[in-house]
């Protein structure tokens, strides 16, 4: 176990900690992708398969970190094991979205918006409508759609709800947008993983199939997710009557990180850990290897 080596003592409990559910607290500094990528290894290393570990992060440098960490790893043992699946939840989506296209209704080869793409459907949208973009900003309303899909919150679901006028039109408006993206067989970036989501909660056969292909998964930033990457895991993860359906859900965050609530992180997600995984193990990583002892106390006191 030289790969151990380098690790401090609760780096390496979390690291042999292999089954069930794990949350990982740790600052900046506190060597979270360093403990993540040799829990991989630990895995791989007791003879897990490379491809049953799942590990999402948040952006596509995060992801590409982590996976060059494992690579170069595997190879420093000797092992030549199929690689584990390495990716944003997004491109994790387009993954699942592509397999399972038929699922849903679309082709494998769907196109993905940006954010230009999707304000020119809005405003297309308002043209038909007869509605003045200047009144009713593109930008703002694509603001609106955006949000409430990272709140779990459909088309159909906003317009029961919606109460107001100006609700009204952006449900009108939010609808005929819809038809226009699924006209040109394509999805927004929120679209990605609403659409897993609701696949995996209308076909059990579809998520079974993914809970037994990645048994380990892991979570980095698990402070910034939102309501929806909250309950795609939750699916991933949980069988009936809360029973972890995989051999183990590792997250790793810091609830005194979360900065993204303005794009709908929720840090409920991991203050309410244990709650949602009964008998998750909680482990602490306190030694910083990037700020001196007086900074973290200055840092401390501020939060």
């Amino acid at each position: 176990m030289n790969y151990l080596n380098g690790l401090n003592d609760k780096q390496k409990e979390a690291v042999l900690c292999t089954h069930g559910p794990l949350l990982i607290l740790a600052g900046a500094g506190a060597g979270k992708t360093k403990t993540v990528t040799h829990r991989i290894i630990h895995l791989i290393k007791e003879g897990i398969p490379g491809n049953q570990i799942l590990a999402i992060t948040f952006t596509n440098k995060a992801a590409k970190e982590m996976r060059e960490r494992v690579i170069l790893n595997l190879e420093k043992e000797g092992l030549q094991e199929e690689k584990p699946f390495v990716s944003t939840f997004h491109s994790l989506c387009v993954s699942i979205l592509k397999e399972q296209a038929h699922s849903i209704g679309v082709t494998r080869h769907f196109t993905i918006l940006d954010e230009s793409d999707a304000i020119s459907l809005i405003k297309e949208a308002l043209k038909e409508r007869d509605l003045d973009p200047k009144q009713w900003e593109p930008r703002k309303i694509k603001g609106v759609i955006s949000r409430s899909k990272n709140e779990f919150i459909t088309q159909s679901a906003f317009e029961k709800d919606a109460v107001s006028p100006f609700e009204k039109t952006i449900a009108m408006i939010w609808k005929r947008y819809a038809e226009l993206a699924r006209k040109e067989n394509a999805f927004d970036f929120d679209d990605l993983l609403l659409n897993v989501v609701e696949m995996f909660t209308k076909h059990k056969d579809i998520l079974e199939h993914y809970q037994e292909k990645w048994k380990f998964i892991h979570v980095d930033e698990y402070q910034d997710t939102n309501i929806v990457q909250h309950e795609l895991l939750k699916l991933m993860a949980l069988a009936q009557k809360n029973a972890l359906a995989i051999d183990s859900l590792c997250a790793v965050g810091d609830e005194d990180q979360s900065i993204y609530s303005w794009r709908g992180a929720d840090i409920r997600n991991i203050l309410d850990y244990e709650t949602v995984y009964p008998n998750a193990q909680i482990l602490k990583l306190e030694q910083n290897y990037r700020s001196s002892q007086r900074i973290i106390e200055a840092a401390s006191a501020v939060i």
